[in-house]
């Protein structure tokens, strides 16, 4: 009775018994899990391809507005570097009028 309670103990039987449940479980198992996997893989599929494209169009939204802004500075830089160069020439035109006279 040694050998008996040695293999009742120990996690043998356990695993053994583990092993028969799976083996006749999973067979029967099996069909249903690949019926529910596949439109589950197929909507995250689905999901993925429809997030990829919305961030398509939020970069290209973000790309025209920055695109946009970039033109707005750089009028504006070139409208305040016309505006400085015209009155240095007119301190220019004044200080020839006034060494002239």
């Amino acid at each position: 009775m040694g050998l008996l309670e040695d293999v009742t103990k120990s996690k043998v039987l356990t695993g053994i018994a583990l092993g028969i449940g799976a083996s006749i479980l999973l067979p029967k198992i099996l069909p249903t899990l690949r019926e529910t996997a596949k439109p589950l893989a197929k909507g995250l599929m689905k999901s993925g391809i429809l997030a990829f494209e919305k961030g398509k169009e939020v970069v290209a939204e973000i790309s025209e507005t920055t695109e946009d802004l970039w033109a707005e500075v750089k009028t504006e830089l070139e409208a305040e570097q016309l505006a400085e160069l015209k009155d240095e020439m007119s301190e220019a035109e004044v200080e020839i009028s006034a060494s002239k006279t």
